[in-house]
Formats: C-alpha cells, sequence, structure tokens
C-alpha cells in the first residue's frame, strides 16, 4: 500500500507517526510496502517517501549476509550521505539508528526512535513492531542519523 506524502512539514512528531503506521506489516526482505512487506531498510525507506517523497538513492540488490559478504559501511555511508549525524548517544524521537551486531562487522539493522526508549523496527521472523530500547539494543548503536530538515530539540 503506497501513501502519498504528508504535506505538513516534516518533524519528530510526523516521523514516529509514520513509523508506528508500518507496525504490523509483515517482514519480507528488500520490500517497501507499508502492509504488505518490508525489511529494516524498507521502513526507513517507505518513511521517507511518506514524509518526503521519491528516495534520494535506490539500494539496489543485497543479501541478507550482505554486510558480513562486503566489510564496508554502506548502511553508513548512505546515512551520512542523506541524514544529519547525530551522536549516538544523543539520539531523539523521530531519529534513525544503525546497529552493528558483533565488534569488527559493519552496522547492517536500522530502526526509528519512536523515544529514546523506545523503537520501530522490521526483524526477520516478526511483523513490523515497536520494542524497548534494551541496554542490548543500545550498547549496539552503532551511528544514529535524524531526518534532513527536521530541527534539533537539543539546540
Amino acid at each position: 500500500m503506497s501513501r502519498e506524502p504528508i504535506v505538513s512539514p516534516l518533524s519528530r512528531e510526523r516521523i514516529v507517526e509514520a513509523a508506528r503506521g508500518w507496525i504490523g506489516t509483515p517482514y519480507l526482505h528488500q520490500s517497501s510496502l507499508s502492509g504488505v512487506g518490508c525489511d529494516c531498510l524498507g521502513l526507513v525507506r517507505g518513511v521517507w517517501r511518506e514524509l518526503i517523497g521519491p528516495e534520494p538513492e535506490s539500494p539496489g540488490v543485497y543479501s541478507a549476509d550482505w554486510a558480513e559478504a562486503s566489510a564496508t559501511e554502506r548502511l553508513a555511508q548512505a546515512g551520512f550521505r542523506n541524514f544529519r549525524p547525530v551522536g549516538k548517544t544523543d539520539f531523539e524521537a523521530g531519529d534513525i539508528l544503525l546497529f552493528r551486531w558483533r565488534a569488527n562487522v559493519p552496522a547492517k539493522h536500522v530502526a526509528i526512535a519512536v523515544s529514546t526508549n523506545a523503537m520501530v523496527h522490521a526483524q526477520d521472523g516478526s511483523s513490523v513492531c515497536e520494542v524497548a530500547l534494551s541496554h542490548w539494543w543500545r550498547r549496539r548503536i552503532a551511528y544514529a542519523f535524524a531526518f534532513p530538515g527536521v530541527p534539533d530539540l537539543n539546540v
């Protein structure tokens, strides 16, 4: 199901609302359709389209083990090109979080913070859901980014 871009100014509240709108979407590798299927990157891509419009770049084809196979920070590099970096402990609601499963491997999971204590994400074997940012998740945050044009609340 494709949604029309939201016409009001981009805000953290709108990002959170859009992310929560994907809850229940089944996990489907390389997909990005609300209510139909998405993976973690597809969730962020879909929220971008809903709030901003056309995606700035295509991720291309990627396998489930792309990070281990390439050993490059491909996801983080795209984050630096398209989002505003924020400190990985300074994120706010509406920010993008990138996770590293283990030390010395590229970050390969992405989620949208809906508060400083919770996130919305898609993970293999589950539908899109909102979960607590427990210690397990927090210690794996490798990068954090804000959507372009979203004001920093801590200024």
